[in-house]
């Protein structure tokens, strides 16, 4: 079965966007990538900023689902430090381009933009899923794990240290130890 001409707009603008930014990738690249035509484009989203929640919104659910996996499938340690683990397969893999919401938290600043609001919500779902995993006593320790997560992100993209998260796991871990 075809994927839905909206389905290929979306994956073309997210691999764009994740490879070049937000700002830098024009709608007409989008189109032409895509083989969508501009009526199509209009159709779906009524503006570039709409096509990008969508994106964000579409990454938000993925990221979600694999975290949640990767912490059911953590056999081996504490539940919220596969975080760890997921973000180093994902620091090794071929599509690591850096974080979708960090740099569309960047690239849209102003706190009211709905593209900020959105980069901001989705980093504290991530931080309130590693809270259900922590014991009462270390809720706060999902808001220390998240800012381990977000430095190894930027030290894995700007760096290229891809064994960051193995060094934000080692922290995570005393952390948790003490």
């Amino acid at each position: 079965m075809a994927t839905p001409r909206k389905q290929v707009l979306i994956d073309t603008a997210y691999s764009l966007f994740n490879q070049h930014g937000y700002h830098a990738t024009g709608i007409d690249k989008i189109l032409a990538q895509s083989g969508v035509s501009k009526a199509t484009l209009y159709k779906h989203f009524k503006s570039k900023e709409e096509l990008i929640l969508e994106v964000l919104r579409q990454r938000h659910e993925l990221l979600n689902a694999t975290l949640e996996k990767a912490i059911q499938e953590n056999r081996s340690s504490h539940p919220a430090l596969a975080l760890f683990d997921a973000l180093d397969n994902w620091f090794h893999s071929e599509d690591f381009y850096g974080c979708n919401f960090i740099r569309a938290g960047g690239e849209y600043p102003l706190n009211e933009d709905p593209i900020h609001r959105f980069s901001a919500s989705h980093k504290d779902s991530i931080r309130q899923l590693l809270s259900h995993y922590l014991p009462e006593d270390q809720q706060h320790l999902a808001s220390a794990f998240l800012l381990l997560a977000d430095g190894a992100i930027i030290a894995a993209q700007i760096r290229g240290e891809k064994d960051a998260a193995k060094q934000a796991k080692m922290f995570a871990r005393q952390l948790l130890n003490q």
